[in-house]
């Protein structure tokens, strides 16, 4: 498949792709310990794991890093070098890797990221746009011919990924956008995607993520579970609460539970990162989501069931802090 077809998205990240993500001689160093976060760590069921999406944003000085020279590390720094003063905070035992969905990464890539976490780190990783947008984007607008290429997404992101990332592969992540006529027959869409994940390489945890209310079907639950899947709940702003989503996927009582806090009710994404930045702090708590991820998360882990829970900055306005309260919820200690 001609490379061009999977980077039809510009990557935001600051790190150029392929690089091995290395920390520099003089490291990012982690803020200083938190006895609050240290007790919530040690309360929290073991099969949790809270994190955040992506780890590079200088608003976190203070809260996940130190400053450097009285000021904080540029962005670009910590894309590059700051992952492990990331992984030093005890509250984070996992993150979302997001700048895959717009390209690809290599094994070597991975393993520089898997490098700088603990054994009992798990990476929840987003699979590249390519293979989960039926459409083009950009110059080269059309139909994606990758689109559900089980064969393509194997060679091209999970081989890597499992490869790179070894046993700290928590989840791998298919987020599908808004699907406009494709969604209109969600039955036959939800065979299709299993019939895709039939063709990935056994053993890595998959999570399939939709933008459309419409695709969240007990049956495709189901489905998708036979083929080796689970979904990934997507707490966003075009997606109901999540009780309802629960609701509608037949109560979610098996298989692992993943995640992704993404965006605040009412909110479109660049509004809600203008209105937060610089994520520094809970701005526009959502504390009905809060409680229901909570209860979600203390029931299944109770049931032996892995939860993997990962909070964007723009859901509440400070990912840190909002992990920060969904732990103290969950061992109930919010007040």
């Amino acid at each position: 498949m001609p490379a061009r077809q999977l980077s039809f998205f510009d990557d935001d990240d600051p790190a150029p792709a392929g690089s091995r993500a290395r920390p520099s001689a003089a490291p990012v160093l982690p803020a200083a310990a938190d006895a609050e976060a240290v007790a919530l760590a040690r309360a929290l069921p073991a099969a949790i794991r809270l994190g955040t999406s992506s780890w590079s944003f200088p608003g976190w000085t203070g809260l996940v890093y130190a400053p450097r020279e009285g000021r904080p590390e540029s962005e670009q720094r910590l894309a590059r070098a700051g992952l492990a003063a990331y992984a030093a905070c005890p509250l984070f035992r996992t993150v979302s890797l997001d700048r895959t969905f717009y390209a690809p990464l290599s094994a070597d890539a991975f393993a520089g990221y898997a490098a700088q976490v603990p054994d009992d780190f798990r990476f929840v990783v987003k699979a590249p746009a390519a293979f989960t947008d039926p459409v083009l984007r950009g110059g080269a607008a059309g139909d994606n011919p990758s689109f559900l290429d089980g064969a393509a997404a194997a060679a091209a992101f999970v081989r890597p990924a499992v490869e790179g990332l070894a046993g700290k592969v928590g989840a791998l992540v298919f987020q599908f956008p808004p699907l406009g006529r494709v969604a209109r027959d969600p039955e036959r869409l939800a065979a299709r995607i299993a019939a895709f994940v039939a063709v990935l390489p056994r053993g890595p945890r998959y999570a399939i993520e939709f933008r459309d209310p419409q695709c969240l079907l007990p049956g495709g639950v189901r489905i998708l579970a036979d083929a080796g899947a689970v979904p990934c709940l997507a707490v966003h702003a075009r997606m109901p609460p999540v009780a309802e989503q629960v609701e509608r996927l037949g109560g979610l009582s098996s298989g692992a539970l993943v995640v992704r806090w993404n965006l605040h009710a009412g909110m479109a994404y660049d509004e809600a990162k203008q209105h937060y930045f610089p994520f520094d702090r809970l701005v526009d708590e959502d504390r009905e989501s809060r409680a229901a991820l909570a209860d979600l998360a203390a029931a299944r882990a109770a049931r032996g069931a892995e939860v993997l829970i990962t909070v964007n900055n723009k859901a509440e306005g400070s990912a840190p802090l909002s992990v920060k309260a969904l732990a103290r919820r969950i061992v109930g200690r919010d007040g």
